[in-house]
């Protein structure tokens, strides 16, 4: 197991591999993974996490993520799993939206995976369930909704029914739907599916079922029946009408400092401008509250931010149905993005536009006439980097699928193969990579070559093949990954037995191993962590670092390195350990201790480290005519074998 999965709790680690729904419960402080059987049984006195994993053909995964709250459920589990829907989403990445479900509140979006209904169990969870004998128990529940329902348990007497809600009374023998007056049409459908869910689950399909209209007494024994299970009939009193709902307040923006206070912005008009990525902040819109989370904001910022804006709610005295949305910064929904003036549709111009555009206003100034060129358009449009991955570890003759948690974590002993399916002119377009490891043995470079080969041959769309070494990656590869950490050691028994034969010291990561890694790349969706020596000669001022030994995390920040590598720092930290608050440290003023872990201090870099430049490959078209040769440079295409 990956060393920066080992603060990740187990129930989690196939987290969000596959498309669907992931139900999670706390039990005794921990997190039990519930079987598909199991999903709809929700308990009143227990609190749920809930993934629900979307893999559109073109794009990347979605995940939503929710955290379900019974009326009966304990502080502590309340806010563990909030804690653990926070973990899950740093473990998939950080790119999924979170929501607190509140018994009897739930949103639609939530209750659209339990259709036709959700209805909790009163009680706590227990894996060990036992079968539970005795007499059967008459529930009346009340159905609201056109789209999906809110299914909720009310007390079993005439004063719960009115004249506007569907209501259901399950008792042993027969099931009564009992439809209000003002009820729509839509509501008596969508009552009738529950009807049909609870014969099914609680009657084994076999119940007895009559309907009920309001305002009709005589002429069906079914209507004698039903009320004389309230001890008779008597009119339901109609309520008052409604008095005119005033309008809501306007939006309320606060910011969440470190310590988690909510600090009010003193501002009317709101604008995306006010939001700094280094922040979190908090949406006040009354009956729904808005937590916005920066991309550049810490774990340990987050889970703050998502305590406070809890504690607010509680502390504010708001009604039950006031619903938490946390979403990460480019993740915002249209109900969030609609409070804002001006929002922008389109992304915001990369700063060379910017400068250029000076530029050309600089020049017009002094009387030039300035006209600017169109921009070159290449005759093969770039690949789609929103495509799926698969991802193999090569053992030999053996190939292992990984989890989408180790797509992104290679070892420089092992060989990988890499799968990349994008939407392309048509069709889908696949590109099939080779990783070899810098310290893999011979036998699983050949073997992982074969097994490439073997997967393109039996492909049915041209793909393309490439071959790449640790090192020597093209930026297409870390544009795919996004976020790579490279390890050292391996895990095929190719490695395993070369090291023990060769008396070689497993450099494989554990728990108690110091491991020293370089942070680079050009943004967050273009990474990298490489493991180097833990010595302090492997340090160098152009970089930023991450040391990690068994007693804490550093993190060492070059005296030449830039705010975009700090700003990669700390996304790679919560890759790491999302639950452990490093400490920092800048170059020049490192403790004794930071020195003792790499053994000692020793010279490293300190000059300004120019980054080489790298070609584009291309693709040479032999041609000979009248004896002469020439080679003519073209496009890489997509439907040509490459080798880096």
């Amino acid at each position: 197991m990956p060393i920066i999965n080992k603060d990740l709790d187990p129930a989690f680690q196939t987290a969000g591999a596959n498309p669907g729904l992931e139900v999670w419960c706390i039990e005794n402080q921990e997190l039990v993974l519930m079987s598909e059987s199991d999903h709809r049984k929700f308990y009143t006195g227990s609190a749920y996490i809930v993934l629900n994993a979307v893999f559109p053909k073109n794009g990347p995964p979605h995940y939503d993520i929710h955290y379900w709250l019974g009326n009966d459920t304990k502080k502590v589990d309340s806010n563990l799993a909030s804690d653990k829907a926070l973990e899950l989403d740093a473990a998939l990445g950080s790119c999924s939206v979170q929501y607190r479900e509140i018994q009897g509140q739930e949103s639609q979006k939530f209750l659209s995976y339990f259709k036709p209904c959700l209805i909790p169990i009163e009680g706590v969870f227990t894996s060990k369930q036992g079968n539970l004998n005795g007499e059967y128990q008459v529930s009346l529940y009340s159905c609201k909704g056109d789209y999906v329902v809110h299914v909720r348990e009310v007390p079993f007497q005439r004063s719960s029914l009115n004249h506007e809600d569907v209501f259901i009374l399950d008792t042993a023998l027969k099931i009564f739907l009992f439809s209000g007056c003002n009820s729509t049409i839509q509501e008596r459908a969508k009552g009738l599916e529950v009807v049909q869910y609870i014969t099914e689950n609680k009657h084994g399909g076999k119940c007895e079922v009559a309907t009920i209209e309001d305002g009709k007494f005589v002429g069906d024994s079914d209507v004698g029946e039903f009320w004389s299970l309230f001890g008779g009939y008597a009119p339901i009193p109609r309520e008052p009408p409604a008095s005119q709902e005033s309008v809501p307040p306007s939006a309320k923006q606060y910011w969440i400092n470190l310590q988690g206070k909510i600090c009010p912005i003193g501002s009317n008009a709101l604008s995306k401008e006010m939001l700094e990525s280094d922040k979190c902040y908090m949406l006040d819109c009354d009956n729904e509250i808005f937590v916005w989370m920066g991309r550049q904001t810490l774990l340990t910022e987050r889970r703050t931010s998502i305590k406070a804006a809890e504690d607010f709610v509680r502390n504010e005295g708001r009604s039950s149905k006031t619903h938490l949305t946390f979403l990460s910064e480019g993740l915002e929904s249209t109900v969030f993005r609609s409070h804002f003036t001006n929002w922008p549709k389109t992304v915001e111009p990369r700063l060379y536009e910017e400068g250029r555009e000076k530029v050309a206003a600089i020049f017009k100034h002094q009387g030039y006439d300035v006209k600017e060129l169109p921009d070159e358009k290449d005759d093969e449009p770039s690949i789609d980097y929103g495509g799926t991955i698969k991802v193999w570890r090569v053992d030999g003759d053996e190939l292992s699928l990984l989890p989408v948690t180790e797509h992104t974590r290679l070892y420089s002993g092992d060989c990988y193969i890499v799968q990349y399916t994008f939407p392309g002119n048509g069709r889908d377009e696949t590109l099939f990579y080779a990783w070899l490891g810098c310290r893999c043995v011979t036998e699983d470079k050949t073997a992982a070559i074969s097994h490439v080969n073997t997967m393109v041959d039996s492909s049915r769309t041209n793909p393309v093949m490439a071959q790449i070494h640790e090192g020597k990656e093209p930026a297409q590869f870390f544009s795919i990954l996004k976020r790579l950490i490279v390890f050292k050691g391996g895990n095929s028994s190719g490695y395993k037995k070369f090291i023990e034969e060769k008396g070689i010291v497993d450099e494989t990561p554990n728990e108690n191993l110091v491991a020293l890694f370089r942070v680079q790349g050009t943004s967050p969706d273009n990474m990298q962590a490489i493991q180097v020596d833990q010595v302090s000669s492997s340090l160098n001022s152009s970089y930023c670092y991450i040391l990690r030994s068994e007693a804490a995390m550093y993190t060492w920040i070059g005296n030449l390195s830039s705010a975009r590598d700090h700003n990669l720092l700390d996304r790679m930290v919560e890759l790491f350990n999302p639950a452990q608050l490093p400490v920092s440290v800048r170059e020049g003023n490192e403790p004794d201790i930071f020195w003792d872990v790499l053994g000692g201090k020793a010279e490293y870099p300190r000059e300004k480290e120019i980054q080489g430049f790298i070609d584009d490959p291309h693709l040479f078209a032999l041609k000979i005519t009248k004896g002469k040769t020439c080679l003519i440079d073209g496009s890489v295409s997509h439907a040509n074998l490459l080798e880096f």
